[in-house]
């Protein structure tokens, strides 16, 4: 990336839309530090972010990607991703408004469930909205959704875009794909 320069206000829904090798990610990998600019700056609430520590800015960011990675555990577990301060009414509220709660509920254990290693077997759709969940109920400031529905079918892709819409409500987002189709909802 050269010469590029934006702001999002609080609250807004900003769409990035490119073809592979353009940046998208780039810029993902730059608002978390994953590296840092090498000229210029990115600013977090009128800060440089080099100036921030990294769990702090981390901290403020949820963040959804093409392939949700989904560990050992029960789906509980991989909503709450280690934050034990995240309590089970907040897991069942995230898994109800991204459109998953019916589903986990017909599963024998329920929120108990085991899930194997990568989600083994969860659809492709299955494991994104428990991605979608995971981040609600982390409740982020800022919410990034970097591809997360190009890898499904386009019935699919509309039930994502679905519990989607509950991510992005009333947060700060940024949607980053390939086809218009997923960011026809940016605002």
């Amino acid at each position: 990336l050269e010469n590029v320069s934006f702001s999002i206000e609080p609250g807004e829904t900003v769409a990035v839309v490119g073809h592979t090798g353009a940046g998208k990610t780039t810029l993902t990998n730059l608002l978390l530090r994953f590296y840092d600019v090498q000229e210029g700056q990115v600013l977090f609430d009128g800060l440089d972010i080099r100036h921030l520590r990294l769990r702090d800015l981390r901290s403020n960011f949820g963040i959804v990607l093409q392939d949700p990675f989904l560990f050992s555990g029960t789906i509980a577990s991989n909503i709450r991703l280690g934050s034990e301060w995240i309590e089970d009414q907040q897991i069942r509220e995230a898994a109800r408004q991204v459109g998953l709660l019916e589903f986990i509920e017909s599963l024998p254990g329920g929120f108990q469930e085991p899930v194997k290693e990568r989600g083994a077997t969860l659809s492709v759709g299955q494991k994104q909205l428990l991605s979608f969940a995971r981040a609600l109920a982390h409740n982020p400031r800022i919410l990034i959704l970097d591809e997360a529905t190009s890898s499904v079918d386009p019935e699919t892709e509309h039930l994502l875009r679905e519990g989607m819409r509950c991510l992005i409500e009333n947060r700060t987002s940024l949607v980053i794909a390939h086809r218009l189709s997923t960011i026809q909802n940016a605002s």
